[in-house]
């Protein structure tokens, strides 16, 4: 489990905020003793100068030195020092501050705190956040002025101690929400022994997990050690404090969802879904070749790249029709269509082509459902029969204002085809030990893997049908025996 500490120069810096036995002194940092502790440590480093070499520089620097997480970094105070470097980083928020700054003069200057990423003007806290991801800082004064757009022309870290009392309070409660496990008083728990952050989006129509689930991995995980919290996209920050990341919302590369994977794995945290099975599995393009090279049984498929007329002759030749063709990143049956004839094949690919230079054209198989096989380590979970919607040949349809979905059969993995289970399970092992759930056709006797998804289902009523909690405790265990072995410097397999 993580611990955090605030460094200051001197304890009586600390006097007007609730105390804590997580404020230290930096000469306390510096004297202490760095053992075989595996336990993660946060620093906020809250000295009162971060000039170069100064005490504040480096108790940054020490910090990064003794595998600490500190806020702000030492890439941070470097940046900020040099205008030439930060405005580097700034280029692309004039649209930010455009919105923020409807109703306000544009004759003046403005300087605006900033405190962990929030700003008691709800106008400017977008702008906030954004800056809090690329600048880490406890306090940031920011100066605008407006020359034919509103731009930003300084940056600095600023100190606590130069806060007035309003100021103060202000600073207090962003560093309560920012790291509440500094300040958090309540009835006595046990220990957890390691902390799970899940990503998740409220807002989103379609996630992979519902409520019910999400509410199932945090009682599972808390029985099992493990201190559950639910992040969101604003807490890109914050992913330093845990020791594994679980993402439960839709992922793509173009996206936070991928950031957030690669942040987390350089911090050295246990991550699901992990940035490398994301790359291989959001891409069909990349699937396709991938099975072709190792032999997984998958329907035939063909690329087709735009403008070469003859990759529609050798499809319309080869395959026929109705023939299914889909961009490379489509999901939930979107970007995936059938065409029953040639000039139906040129016009659709003539659409897709607007969102991707390559695409896929692939024969098209009927079933009555689609199997999904959820995979966590090389091994099956689960098994759903998802069923096309009625008069569909799809599992999901998309319509204006609203969409349908087929129902469901949840089943003992044992009662899956050996066929379909042998080509799921083959789909999966050179894309790595993640958690993915393969879609596969059984047809004749044979099972045909349609593609696998690094970001699989798992809803409460659904997926969990036949295992009921087990489909939790199984996967939360597996993520505990990964949290442990990564506290012991084990690589995980």
């Amino acid at each position: 489990m993580a611990r955090t500490l605030l460094v200051v120069d001197d304890l009586s810096d600390w006097n007007p905020y609730y105390p804590s036995d997580q404020v230290i002194t930096f000469e306390t940092y510096l004297a202490t003793a760095q053992g075989d502790s595996l336990q993660r440590v946060r620093i906020i480093n809250l000295c009162g100068s971060y000039r170069y070499l100064s005490d504040g520089y480096y108790c940054s620097l020490l910090a990064e030195a003794r595998g600490h997480h500190v806020i702000p970094s030492v890439k941070v105070l470097n940046d900020l020092d040099k205008k030439a470097l930060y405005r580097l980083q700034l280029e692309d928020l004039s649209q930010t501050l455009a919105r923020a700054f409807k109703t306000t003069d544009k004759d003046k200057e403005i300087t605006l705190l900033s405190y962990f990423g929030t700003t008691p003007d709800p106008a400017f806290q977008d702008f906030a956040r954004l800056l809090f991801e690329r600048f880490s800082c406890p306090i940031l004064a920011v100066t605008l002025r407006y020359r034919q757009q509103w731009e930003i022309i300084g940056l600095k870290a600023v100190s606590h101690r130069h806060l007035d009392d309003e100021q103060q309070s202000v600073f207090a409660d962003a560093l309560d929400k920012f790291s509440k496990k500094v300040w958090r008083k309540g009835r006595a728990r046990k220990a957890a022994r390691f902390d799970l952050a899940i990503l998740i989006n409220p807002e989103e129509k379609l996630p992979p997990s519902n409520m019910g689930a999400i509410k199932k991995f945090i009682k599972i995980g808390r029985e099992l050690g493990i201190e559950v919290e639910l992040i969101t996209q604003q807490h890109y920050v914050r992913l330093p404090e845990f020791d594994g990341l679980f993402i439960r919302e839709t992922t793509n590369i173009d996206h936070h969802t991928y950031r957030f994977a690669k942040k987390a794995e350089a911090e050295g945290l246990v991550v699901i879904d992990d940035p490398t099975s994301m790359l291989r599995c959001t891409n069909k393009v990349y699937l396709a070749d991938l099975f072709r090279t190792h032999r997984v049984p998958t329907p035939k498929t063909w690329l087709l790249h735009k403008g070469n007329a003859a990759h529609l002759d050798r499809v319309e030749a080869e395959a026929g029709f109705p023939v299914v063709v889909k961009i490379p990143d489509g999901s939930f049956s979107r970007g995936i269509v059938k065409v029953h004839d040639r000039k139906e094949l040129e016009l659709k690919v003539e659409e897709l082509f607007q969102k991707s230079a390559l695409l896929l054209a692939q024969e098209f198989l009927y079933t009555d459902f689609d199997w999904r096989i959820g995979i966590f380590n090389n091994k099956a979970l689960y098994a759903c029969r998802y069923y096309m919607v009625k008069n569909h040949w799809q599992i999901y349809r998309h319509g204006e204002s609203r969409i349908d979905t087929g129902s469901f059969a949840t089943l003992p993995t044992f009662e899956v085809p050996k066929a379909v289970l042998d080509a799921a399970l083959k789909a999966t092992l050179p894309i790595g030990n993640g958690l993915y759930g393969v879609d596969v056709k059984e047809k004749d006797g044979k099972g045909y893997v349609i593609e696998v998804n690094d970001n699989p289902n798992i809803d409460s009523g659904v997926e969990d049908k036949y295992l009921g909690d087990e489909l939790y405790r199984l996967i939360m265990t597996e993520l505990l025996r990964r949290m442990e072995n990564r506290s012991k410097g084990i690589l995980t397999l």
